[in-house]
This record gives structure tokens, C-alpha cells and sequence, in this order.
């Protein structure tokens, strides 16, 4: 007889109410889908339980992608940021990246808010125990068994385990450890650093997700007996220190930027600008340094106690110590938590060394003698599936209808992860709809990239964006991102139509007014002649338009206004954009021609049955890279690795023929 268990019906399901889980339930409710998110404890929603900042190198990228794709991690920073700057501004345009410092519980209770006040959103705390399919060929849902009262099962049981290889199924819900059940046509998981959590530091091990909050025991078992591979990842977080025990005057002072710049393009510049609180800079030492290698056998980064891997650019500060043992001080960058707390982060520098280690080691900082800790430094492991068995549209491809989004991926970050959920949660809504999926190119935006480096390049360590991994990044600058995607958000129903006509009016007159630079003329005459000789610049012998002028190194489009008695008033953003264009507009020209190129490529379509073994002269080791990975297209195919330039060639002559 079936005891009684609780049984709804949705839409769609998120697991996981991080960064990522919140942008994939807020687009798919807001495309009018029935949604019920889980977390394992409401408060973590959107919780921000290492770095207090949105944004950086390249990551201020993703964010304005977002938000130009209709997300909400732009605005959700834009009423909690405490500090913002603009990073590499010594730099090119290409480079130049937003960074906001955030009040954590701010930000946290922001996202909240917008979550509960979703309509057609339902969030639910509670653990998700198993995902529940059948096979896509039938038509009664097969109901997942078992118990879930059973203890915490250890990292190497559950790696001893193999995934089970089965026909291709179709997701028809979720069980919960209470057994409650929840049906709905797709399930998003993203469940973050929560799978098989344990949180390490010296000979502490702790069976917990970060900031102690419970971690989630069962899905990875779950996962494994559906087909899902499964790897281990390692991350960290500094520990955190009481502002009172701190001496300031020993640091440098690290100012936010005026005026201050927003993430969100909808956002009014005029209403963000207020006072902004400082970070400060300081650095280790050979002191520091010495007491970590003389301790370093005690940390189970090195001990081997962590199995986990860990992401190249963003090392523990033991890791930094031992593998550059030249460097005789490495930076320290000190930001508030908040407005309400005096809990200082101390970016750069993440352990998992041993307690009484830390304490010792802090203190030897300039203005960290008297230093307290609040919280320990710790390392964190976690379960997470091969994001090379998802399609470019993050969904399964054994498994019709689950999607994989954020660190459950590979990923490492906030913002990567928020921009994983938003796809995942377009294409699990887009799916439902009997409408193709939203793939963003690589030629499109960071987004683009990241997604398509996750699902063809077998990562073995956090992923984590950057600016050269976009191979066209004058054109995906952070300041377009409205003029690249706005027209996509729009399409997919999470752009307003009023957006749309902003950015479309935007463009006209940022074209407009390149056509007028490119037609209007300044003669040789001692006006102009003076104006150049101030800037350094070479003076005129005949006539040139103010565009080939605005293109000199010593000049700009800024400087130019001073003999352009004809300029329009324009708006800061429309400004910026004409200047970047004329000024950079033989380079912007060449990335346009290669994205032609590569368009023809991506173009190129592999039909979904074809048969690699039939394919004569293609390599061992490429066919078995193309089995595994099932291109859609030649360009994604030439980028994974195995597969060589030769290997194309006979695999665009194969399908010619």
C-alpha cells in the first residue's frame, strides 16, 4: 500500500537558489512558466559566501550580458553596490571591466525580495534527493525509490561509484528526502558547491556546505545511477576579520570611482550616485611566508586529504607561496562585507591551513598585528557533473529536459554562474514553448564563450572567465552588451518592448553621428593648427574630417569637441560609443571579417545521426572525441581537443560528399 507523500505539478523545477538559480526561476516565471525553486535553507538565497564584489576582469562583462538579455544581477548590485569602480582603465576599451563591491546581506535580501514577489514562482527549502525520468520512448512516469534516512556517505564511496550508461530518458520530476514528489516538464539543477559538501581546514573536516549551512547528501547518487558522470572540485575563501582589530593607516586607501557607472543599462546613472565606503591594499611578506612553509605540511591542500581540484587563477595563498617561492610579497586586498557588519574580507588571500596557523600568519601583515578573526579561512569540495555530456543549450543530452547551470558545471564564480542560469532557464522555457534553443556564439558575447569552452573542453579545474578567452572581445566590450543582445532578450519575451526602442533609437544616433564625423571637414587654418600643436600632435597641411583626426593617438572624439563647432549634444553612452568606434575602426573592421569566417564554420551543420566509424582517414583519437562530444557544427567541432585541423578538413569533405 503507497504511503501518502505530497505530489505537485510545475512546469519547471530549479534546484539551487544561488546565483544561478535565481536568474534560471526568474526567466522561466517570467515567461509565464509554473516554477517552484528549492534551497537548502531560504537565507542562502543568492548568498554570497566568499568574495563581497559583482563584477572584475571580464566578469563585468557577463554581467552587463545579462543584463542585457532582460536578467537580474545587474540591477539587483545597482541598489546594494557600497563601492564601485571601472578596472584597466589604463588599458584599451576591450578590457575595461565594472566592479561593484556589494553589501552582502544587502544583496542577499534584494534577490530575495524579488524572488518572493515573482508571480508564477513558488520557493520551497527543502533537499532534492533524486530526479526522477523515464524513458523517452514510454509514457508512465517511472517513480524513484528508496529511502533517504540513510547516514552521509563518504567522497571515495561515492567515487567508487560508476555512472549507470542507459537509453536516452526524459526528466519527469524530482523526490525529495521527505518523499515528496514534483512533477514538471523540465528541472534545472544548480546546485552550486553543495553536492557532497565538506569544508577542510588544517585537520578540521566538516561535512557542511559554505558558511556552515547544510549540504546536500543525496543527488549525487541520484545522478550517477541516471548515466551522469561525476568529478570533484575544490574552492576556498579567506577567513574573515574584525575591522576594529585593524589599523588602517597601515594600508593603502582604495577609493571608488566618481561618477559612478552602473551594471544595469535601464538604471539611472543620477540615482546611484552617493557616498561609497574604502577598501584598502596591503601585502604579505617574508615573514608571513616563512610560516607558511614551515607549516605547509599541515595544510590538506598538500597533505593530500583534499581530492578535489582547484582553480588555477585563484590559488590559496599556500599555493601562491610554494609555487612562486621568488615572490617576496604577494597584495592583499581588504574589503568591507557591508554597511552593517565589521567583517573584512581578505581577497587574495584564501587557506585552508590550520587554525592556530592562521592566526599567526594574519598578524604579521602591515595593520593585521592586532588582527581578530571572526570567521577561518577553509577550503570547500564538492560534487559536480562533465559539462561536456550538456548540449550548447546546457541541456542533458541523455536526459531530455534536465539542464545543468553555474558551478555544477565547472564554473567558478558568481557571475558565471548567473549567466549559465539565465540560459539554462531561457532554453528549459524555450523547450516547453516547441521553439529551438537560445545558443549564444562565441562571436556573440563572453556568455557565448564560456558556455561553449564548458561544453567542449574537458575542464579539469574551476573554470573561471577571462578577457583572452574571447577571441573578439573589441566587439563583445562591456559598454555594448545593450547594442549586441538587447534585440535577443527581446525576442526570447524578458526585454520590454519600450528596451528595445531605447536601444534601437541608441544605435541610430550613435551611426548618425559617425556619418557626420566621416563627412564633416577642418581646413589647415591657425585655429585648428593651434589645437593640434597643444596636444602634441602633427599639424595640418590640408583639409581632414574630424573622424581621421579622432583617430590620432595623441587625440579623441573628447578632445575633437574643442573645433567641432557642429557637434550635437549627445548622451554620455551614445559618446562613448561613437568615440570608440571611429577611434578603433580598422581593428573593429578585421574582428567583424574573422567573425564573418567563423560564422561559416558554426554554419556548417553535423546531422545528429551521422556515423563517425564510416568516416575514412579521420584519426583514432578524433573519432573518439567526436563520438563523445557530438558536435552540432564544424566550428564547434575544430575547437575540441583532439581534433585537428586535418580531421576537419576530412570531416567537411566527408559531409560535402
Amino acid at each position: 500500500m503507497e504511503k501518502n507523500v505530497v505530489k505537485e505539478n510545475y512546469d519547471a523545477i530549479v534546484v539551487g537558489a544561488g546565483h544561478a538559480g535565481c536568474e534560471a526561476a526568474l526567466a522561466l516565471s517570467r515567461l509565464g512558466f509554473k516554477t517552484i525553486i528549492f534551497t537548502v535553507a531560504i537565507d542562502s538565497i543568492a548568498l554570497m559566501p566568499c568574495n563581497p564584489n559583482i563584477g572584475g576582469t571580464s566578469k563585468g562583462h557577463i554581467v552587463r550580458e545579462i543584463d542585457a538579455l532582460g536578467g537580474e544581477m545587474g540591477k539587483c548590485i545597482d541598489k546594494t553596490f557600497i563601492q564601485s569602480k571601472m578596472l584597466n582603465k589604463s588599458k584599451g576599451p576591450a578590457v575595461h571591466s565594472l566592479r561593484a563591491q556589494a553589501d552582502k546581506q544587502a544583496y542577499t535580501r534584494e534577490m530575495r525580495r524579488t524572488l518572493e514577489n515573482q508571480e508564477n514562482l513558488t520557493i520551497r527549502q527543502g533537499e532534492v534527493a533524486e530526479i526522477i525520468t523515464e524513458d523517452s520512448h514510454s509514457s508512465p512516469v517511472r517513480e524513484a525509490e528508496g529511502s533517504h534516512s540513510s547516514p552521509v556517505r563518504k567522497v571515495k564511496d561515492l567515487q567508487g561509484l560508476q555512472p549507470l550508461r542507459s537509453e536516452k530518458k526524459r526528466i519527469v520530476g524530482v523526490k525529495t528526502v521527505s518523499g515528496a514528489i514534483y512533477y514538471a516538464k523540465t528541472v534545472i539543477l544548480a546546485t552550486g558547491v553543495y553536492l557532497n559538501a565538506r569544508c577542510l581546514y588544517g585537520d578540521v573536516i566538516e561535512h557542511t556546505g559554505p558558511n556552515g549551512l547544510k549540504a546536500a547528501t543525496h543527488l549525487t547518487e541520484s545522478l550517477l545511477k541516471e548515466g551522469i558522470s561525476i568529478q570533484r572540485f575544490k574552492t576556498g575563501t579567506p577567513a574573515r576579520i574584525d575591522k576594529r582589530s585593524l589599523d588602517f593607516s597601515k594600508m593603502e586607501e582604495q577609493l571608488g570611482d566618481v561618477p559612478i557607472v552602473p551594471f544595469s543599462f535601464s538604471t539611472d546613472p543620477d540615482s546611484i550616485q552617493k557616498e561609497q565606503v574604502s577598501c584598502y591594499l596591503t601585502y604579505t611578506n617574508e615573514v608571513t611566508h616563512d610560516i607558511i612553509r614551515k607549516n605547509i605540511d599541515r595544510s590538506p591542500l598538500f597533505s593530500g586529504v583534499i581530492e578535489g581540484t582547484g582553480p588555477r587563477y585563484c590559488p590559496s595563498i599556500e599555493d601562491k607561496v610554494m609555487k612562486f617561492p621568488d615572490k617576496d610579497r604577494h597584495q592583499i586586498f581588504v574589503e568591507p562585507e557591508g554597511l552593517y557588519t565589521n567583517e573584512m574580507y581578505l581577497s587574495g588571500m584564501s587557506s585552508s591551513l590550520p587554525e592556530d596557523v592562521q592566526h599567526e600568519m594574519y598578524k604579521t601583515m602591515p595593520g593585521f598585528e592586532n588582527a581578530v578573526i571572526v570567521r577561518n579561512a577553509y577550503a570547500i569540495e564538492y560534487d559536480l557533473i562533465d559539462a561536456t555530456e550538456l548540449k550548447p543549450s546546457l541541456e542533458f543530452k541523455n536526459i531530455e529536459g534536465l539542464f545543468g547551470a553555474g558551478q555544477i558545471n565547472g564554473s567558478s564564480g558568481y557571475e558565471e554562474a548567473a549567466c549559465q542560469g539565465l540560459m539554462a532557464g531561457i532554453n528549459a522555457a524555450r523547450l516547453m514553448q516547441g521553439k529551438e534553443p537560445v545558443i549564444l556564439k562565441r562571436s556573440d558575447g563572453y556568455i557565448g564563450v564560456l558556455i561553449d569552452d564548458l561544453v567542449t573542453k574537458e575542464n579539469t579545474e574551476p573554470y573561471r572567465m577571462m578577457t583572452s578567452r574571447a577571441e573578439y572581445r573589441l566587439l563583445l566590450r562591456q559598454d555594448n552588451a545593450d547594442l549586441r543582445l538587447t534585440d535577443i532578450g527581446y525576442e526570447i519575451g524578458l526585454v520590454p518592448k519600450e528596451r528595445l526602442e531605447y536601444v534601437n533609437d541608441k544605435k541610430e544616433k550613435i551611426k548618425k553621428e559617425i556619418e557626420r564625423l566621416k563627412n564633416t571637414y577642418v581646413g589647415a587654418n591657425e585655429k585648428v593648427n593651434n589645437f593640434l600643436k597643444k596636444y602634441g600632435t602633427t599639424e595640418l597641411q590640408s583639409g581632414v574630417t574630424i573622424a581621421e583626426l579622432c583617430k590620432r593617438p595623441e587625440l579623441s572624439y573628447e578632445i575633437c569637441e574643442e573645433i567641432d563647432e557642429e557637434r550635437p549634444k549627445l548622451k554620455k553612452e551614445i559618446s562613448v560609443q561613437v568615440g570608440i568606434e571611429i577611434k578603433y575602426e580598422g581593428y573593429i573592421a578585421r574582428e567583424r571579417q574573422q567573425v564573418e569566417n567563423f560564422k561559416k564554420m558554426e554554419g556548417k551543420k553535423i546531422p545528429e545521426d551521422i556515423d563517425y566509424d564510416k568516416i575514412k582517414n579521420l584519426r583514432i583519437e578524433a573519432r573518439q572525441k567526436l563520438k563523445k562530444f557530438k558536435p552540432e557544427n564544424i566550428g564547434q567541432a575544430s575547437r575540441i581537443i583532439g581534433v585537428s585541423p586535418a580531421d576537419v578538413s576530412v570531416l567537411l569533405v566527408y559531409l560535402k560528399k
